[in-house]
């Protein structure tokens, strides 16, 4: 007969427990939707979705110390496809690129052999996104290719670089943070390394520095708590290293530029957060925590809102949210953060600790905490409408949430998604000289923090491993791949394999679980020892678990009090029996049917050293014999009866009932155990029934040391010695063989289930070995310190060609026979709820996917066979606009160049339609003028920055050098200020400013003289050439800054950009045309920004087609979209537009891409509509397929 293996396929995976303290920053939340962490040298793919996890990467020999998702800011298409890249930094410096969804490295970087400090992917040029920055200590930076690992640059600094940030608006600006103070680039490029050594400055410790706090008025009580805090941050960043008694940047844990508005950073200190206007280089906001608060351990800026995600101490989370500076009489005195919501705190043990929060970086609105015994906790925030029951001496001012969904107003009968975003929760923060919303249209709401998912992961090793029974022809329709894992708290916890998920936790014992065997598919027996008390006694707990209802008992009854520990259980093969094996104490036989004590041996029986059941016994031939009798006694019977009376039918019948119940009572087949003593004399005893004989023995091996452990399997026995010698007997030919495998101590042999499988794993102390017992020979091997970095603790086989290893690093890992580690494939896992990450399918798939959601107007109705509930009810919903779609689809997608390029093009298409000005421009003549400001309630987010309408963008300029007056506290503040008020026109607060100069001060004179100048210019046509003449002068001769402000002065401010562009200060330039000139001047200066934007050297036309918008130049848009190739995006955007068909270009190939993914009806709609080249492509077109669109979402599931 052939040997016959029945697999069921489990997937190779490894269940993860504890955190290292080095995996502490090892966590990220990418643009994909999932979160990556680092748990020991693996790292876990988690879908915070459904809270599971559905890859873990291993490559790494060390600690992961840093993982980052690469983002997703790039148009995709089939040649740059939706993709899950990871970048991972270990320990001893190595870098891994990987593919996620296959588990393949796509390259390893090496340069030092120190830890990763920090890690980024470049996000902002067209041209590459592979580009890799990171910090290799004690104090480089380099620029590494993700794709290749080729080395671009490397550029070394005075100090330890401990992390650094990148300014989001700006990508040639980053901050390092060292160990002496903070370090300002700003000449980053990705063609060549910094030219300087950057600009350095010093932070003084909030606390320490003497010099800058503020003499109190003698008669002032002394300041408390925060107030103190706020008067010693006065003054922040000095040029100066500070004295040796000011305490310098030691204690600072973290500094981030804000994403939400320009120029702002955060520093994170243990009890509070600094803001600085980095202008100014001055604290212009701080959140304190009170003397009795839990201190900070991280923060997040969110880019959507001005809101922080705080972390604390105790593992809760805080959101805060800046206030609104609307009322006009009150002077601004600072930036203040009120606390909105916060979530509860854990239980922090010496063991269990927070470790780091990450945020959704599309939505913003959920977090998830990692905790340092490897739990996962994941938190969404959640808006109420209706008022705060809170004391109202709170002084907290409402959050309202803005009456819109994905960027237009609400329909009345539209649906919407509850929460789908942070700006969709809560409306803009306003700024100074604006009217507060009428709350008629808008809902006052309070924000919650709702847990709505935990990931769990293994305790503190040791674990003791047992698999269920293996699967067989019997089994095979109720058969679950079942993992007991005991653990060093008594608890024993079970895993299903299939899913890799925890299906049952059990607490079970009070001890340490030393051992576990199965009695049935559904219930094990557990054994765990006490510590020993002075006399080596200890407490012996056996229990007997049944799964399905989770009761358990203990199997020895009162026994187990003060005796020798257990060494081991061990189950015969037919569940019949049991044998428990003392350390001083003769074995005791046990029948696990009925509970009963069989045998206790007798005192002079010898020790015990290794015992293991036969697979051979006599149910086979009982089972005939006994239906051999039956039949016999059926015919007697019916020969006697009158035969015509009795239906044959019902005694066989009858025969079936009677041989079903004699076969469920239990039959005592005959089963054979063997054991070594201490000598190493084999004995060999038979149990039936209750009847124990002994059999024959078989002397001692001379070339085998003391006997570890047996296995026996067929008629292949084979014994391991604590020498490292394995004995295989062939028991039919009588035969044995003994091979030396130098390795120490066999701690445990076990056969692979499945017959005729003769496959054999055998654990050392310093790792494992799987032999084939046929061929007598070494199948693989695995070592501590050759080819893994952890060390065994337990082991089994899972299936018939899988093994199961628990680990000193806290894991358990499922691997081919071949043992090495290895990630597996996300597509071939078995996951018990739907992911939704368009990232898994294959590019095609994603992006057939992707059209299917955007756009089916072919059929007329939405059709959807997705499973997110929720999300298909919108998605269906026929008020849904094409822009609210397209918004929504990238928020869906996670992808961040659509999402940019669809929030602005919503906003700027909804603005100029109501200011009736959407004029398609021709393509000589120039846009609009940007007409009537749309109503203040839907400005851009100020984190658009320069994309924001003038309007409001001056508000907020405005308001902002008012909080830096406020704030300031030395001469070269004050003159920074003056600069600020004269370039946006606010003359007579400069000169005030500038009056306040004092006589001792070097500029006294020039200050004075400029002072009068402002107050005397009148607009004579010879004041101004000379005041112009001057201004160009200053320019040629290297004064930049003091000419434009004297242009600005004469109202010149026109020339004022140009001269900037021309001298390269293009940011400024638009700064300035924003905040001074007239919509067609700025217009002006801002087409030559975008122009400049699309030069080659620079490369950033997704930037240069935002600005556009900005300006409304839609037709000039939709060319550059189309020559770019962003077929999809031009086609819907001028859909959008819905104006004369003057794009039909882009239509033609936006259906030639439709067509290439299959989608024939909407391919046939696009070129109707692409005029006369698209009546060429409808004739190419195959004949209509019949229902296509009904049998498509079945492809992509």
């Amino acid at each position: 007969m052939i040997p016959y293996t029945v697999n069921i396929k489990l997937a190779a995976r490894t269940l993860t427990g504890t955190l290292n303290l080095q995996n502490k920053t090892a966590v990220d939340w990418g643009w994909q939707g999932l979160i990556a962490q680092g748990c020991h040298s693996s790292i876990l793919i988690i879908d915070p979705k459904t809270a599971q996890t559905i890859q873990v990467l291993e490559r790494h020999k060390a600690n992961v110390v840093k993982v980052k998702w690469s983002r997703e800011n790039y148009y995709h298409n089939l040649s740059s496809p939706y993709c899950l890249r990871l970048a991972s930094g270990d320990a001893s410096g190595k870098i891994v690129v990987w593919d996620v969804v296959s588990g393949t490295a796509h390259c390893e970087i090496q340069e030092h052999s120190k830890p990763i400090q920090d890690l980024e992917w470049l996000w902002n040029q067209d041209a590459s996104r592979d580009l890799l920055l990171a910090v290799h200590p004690p104090n480089y930076i380099v620029l590494w290719n993700g794709d290749t690992g080729t080395k671009l640059w490397k550029k070394s600094y005075a100090e330890n670089i401990l992390s650094f940030s990148f300014d989001p608006f700006d990508p040639s600006n980053m901050a390092l943070l060292t160990s002496e103070g903070i370090v300002f680039i700003t000449d980053f490029s990705h063609s060549k390394p910094p030219g300087s050594a950057g600009k350095k400055v010093y932070i003084a410790s909030p606390h320490a520095s003497p010099a800058h706090t503020k003499p109190a008025p003698a008669a002032a009580p002394a300041p408390t708590g925060a107030k103190k805090a706020l008067n010693k941050v006065k003054v922040l960043i000095t040029n100066e290293k500070p004295t040796a008694e000011a305490v310098t940047l030691n204690d600072c844990l973290q500094l981030s530029y804000l994403p939400s508005k320009r120029n702002h950073m955060l520093l994170l200190y243990p009890r509070e957060i600094l803001i600085l206007d980095l202008e100014l280089s001055q604290t212009v906001g701080v959140v304190a925590i009170e003397r009795s608060g839990v201190p900070f351990i991280q923060v997040i800026p969110c880019a959507q809102r001005d809101a922080l995600y705080c972390l604390h101490e105790n593992g809760c989370i805080t959101l805060r949210v800046c206030r609104s500076t609307a009322a006009p009489e009150e002077s601004v005195q600072e930036l203040v953060y009120d606390l909105r919501s916060q979530c509860d705190a854990i239980r922090v043990t010496k063991t269990v600790r927070p470790y780091r929060m990450v945020i959704c970086p599309v939505n913003e609105n959920s977090a998830a905490l990692m905790v340092s015994d490897g739990r996962v906790m994941l938190w969404e925030l959640k808006a109420y409408t209706g008022r705060a029951a809170a004391n109202p001496s709170s002084g907290l001012s409402p959050l309202y949430s803005p009456v819109s969904f994905c960027g237009a107003p609400l329909g009345p009968n539209q649906k919407r998604i509850q929460d789908l975003s942070l700006n969709s929760m809560i409306g803009q923060t306003l700024i100074a000289g604006e009217t507060p919303p009428q709350s008629s249209n808008q809902q006052e709401v309070q924000l919650k923090f709702l847990l709505t998912g935990l990931l769990s992961g293994l305790p503190l090793p040791p674990f003791a491993l047992r698999m269920c029974p293996p699967l067989t022809t019997k089994n095979i329709n109720h058969y679950q791949p079942l993992l007991a894992v005991g653990t060093s708290n008594g608890s024993v916890l079970v895993y299903n394999l299939t899913s890799g998920l925890l299906h049952k936790e059990l607490s079970v014992h009070s001890c340490e679980v030393r051992g576990i065997e199965w009695v049935s598919l559904t219930s094990f027996l557990s054994f765990a020892t006490s510590a020993p008390n002075n006399m080596g006694l200890v407490r012996n707990e056996l229990q007997h678990v049944d799964l399905p209802t989770g009761r358990c008992f203990a199997f020895r009854g009162e026994r187990g009090n003060d005796e020798p520990p257990i060494e081991m259980i061990k189950v015969s093969h037919l569940k019949q029996y049991l044998v428990v094996v003392f350390r001083d104490k003769p074995l005791e036989l046990w029948d696990i049917r009925t509970g009963t004590l069989l045998r206790e041996m007798a005192k002079n029986f010898p020790t015990v050293t290794a015992l293991e059941w036969s697979p051979s016994h006599n149910l086979k031939s009982l089972k005939k014999k006994q239906m051999a009798a039956r039949e016999a006694m059926a015919r007697q019977t019916v020969s006697d009866a009158e035969q015509s009376s009795v239906e044959s039918s019902v005694i066989s019948l009858l025969q079936d009932a009677e041989s079903k119940s004699e076969t469920s009572q239990a039959i005592s087949a005959r089963e054979h155990f063997v054991f070594t003593d201490t000598d190493g004399q084999v004995y060999h005893i038979t149990v039936e029934g209750n009847t124990v004989k002994d059999g024959a023995r078989i002397p001692p091996d001379g070339s085998m040391g003391s006997i570890a452990c047996i296995a026996w399997k067929g008629d292949t026995l084979v014994l391991g010695d604590v020498d490292g010698n394995l004995n295989f007997w062939d028991l039919k030919a009588r035969l044995s063989r003994g091979i030396p495998t130098h390795r120490g101590w066999v701690k445990k042999i076990r056969f692979a289930p499945g017959k005729g499988n003769q496959k054999l794993l055998v654990m050392y102390t310093d790792g494992a070995e799987v032999w084939d017992t046929k061929e007598v020979q070494m199948v693989s091997s695995m070592r501590i310190g050759r080819n893994v970095n952890y060390r065994i603790l337990d082991i089994d086989w899972c299936t018939s060609d899988k093994v199961v290893l628990a680990s000193d690093d806290g894991c358990i890992r499922v691997l081919e026979m071949a043992m090495k580690s290895a990630s597996y494939r996300m597509d071939e896992q078995d996951l018990t709820d739907p992911v939704w990450c368009p990232y898994l399918l294959l590019p095609r798939a994603a992006l057939t996917l992707k059209a299917f959601l955007l756009l089916q107007p072919w059929s007329g109705t939405f059709t959807m066979d997705i499973t997110q509930v929720d999300m298909k009810s919108v998605l269906q919903d026929p008020e849904l606009s094409l822009l609210q779609r397209c918004l929504l689809v990238s928020r869906l997608f996670g992808d961040e160049s659509d999402l940019n390029f669809w929030t602005v093009a919503s906003h700027y298409l909804q603005s100029f339609a109501q200011a009736r000005q959407l004029i398609v421009s021709t393509a000589e003549g120039q846009a609009q003028n940007e007409g009537t400001q749309p109503s203040p309630q839907n400005h851009l987010d100020i984190c658009h920055d320069v994309l924001c309408e003038s309007s409001y963008f001056q508000k907020f300029q405005l308001d902002r050098v008012h909080l830096q007056e406020v704030k300031r506290s030395s001469y070269e503040h004050t003159k920074k200020c003056a600069d600020q008020l004269l370039l946006l026109g606010q003359t007579d607060r400069a000169v005030q400013l500038l009056l306040e100069t004092s006589a001792d001060n070097s500029s006294y004179y020039c200050d004075s003289l400029k002072a009068c100048l402002v107050t005397t210019i009148t607009s004579s046509g010879p004041s101004q050439s000379t005041i112009k003449l001057v201004a160009t002068n200053m320019i040629a001769n290297g004064k930049l800054a003091e000419g434009v402000q004297l242009l600005c002065l004469i109202d010149k401010a026109a020339d004022a950009c140009r001269y900037l562009q021309t001298y390269g200060e293009w940011n400024r330039a638009a700064w300035l045309a924003k905040v001074r000139l007239n919509p067609a001047e700025s217009s002006d200066v801002l087409k030559r920004w975008a122009e400049h934007l699309c030069s080659p050297q620079v490369n950033q036309k997704s930037k240069a087609i935002l600005v556009l918008l900005s300006l409304g130049c839609f037709y000039k848009v939709g060319e550059m979209l189309h020559s770019m190739r962003h077929f999809d995006r031009a086609a819907l955007f001028i859909e959008a537009c819905l104006k004369y068909g003057v794009m039909e270009a882009a239509f033609l190939d936006y259906a030639r891409l439709l067509r290439s993914l299959g989608l024939r009806e909407g391919a046939a709609l696009w070129a109707s509509r692409a005029g006369s080249a698209g009546e060429q492509l409808m004739e190419e077109l195959p004949p209509k397929e019949t229902h296509f669109v009904s049998s498509f979402p079945q492809q992509v599931k």
